[in-house]
């Protein structure tokens, strides 16, 4: 052992272990969470699609924004409060994109 490893809490169990489940490291499952789309979108940028869904469940309104590529999927939830904050820095991204000239190779 290297001076700066610990020992795992978890023991050596292998990569793939499905003690918990069909999912490798899963806790117990949640049960799911009622939520009305309010309203969707979708746009293809390159090889990305891109969903944005806002909706709403018991403890507010939120907008996923899901990536997919290629059929794997990433997701961001942004909070309905933050909103507003998230379009300002988004629009000073839009406009700094504009204004530094792409890099040459």
């Amino acid at each position: 052992m290297i001076s700066n490893e610990r020992p795992s809490p978890f023991g050596n169990r292998p990569y793939n272990d499905r003690a918990h489940g069909d999912r490798p490291f899963a806790g117990p499952s949640k049960p799911p969470v009622n939520e009305d789309t309010l309203k969707t979108a979708k746009i293809q940028i390159e090889r990305k699609t891109f969903v944005l869904s806002l909706k709403e469940n018991p403890r507010g309104r939120f907008l996923r924004i899901t990536e997919d590529v290629g059929g794997r999927r990433d997701t961001v939830i942004i909070p309905a409060p933050g909103l507003e904050d998230f379009r300002n820095l988004l629009d000073e991204m839009v406009k700094a994109s504009a204004e530094t000239p792409p890099k040459t190779v």
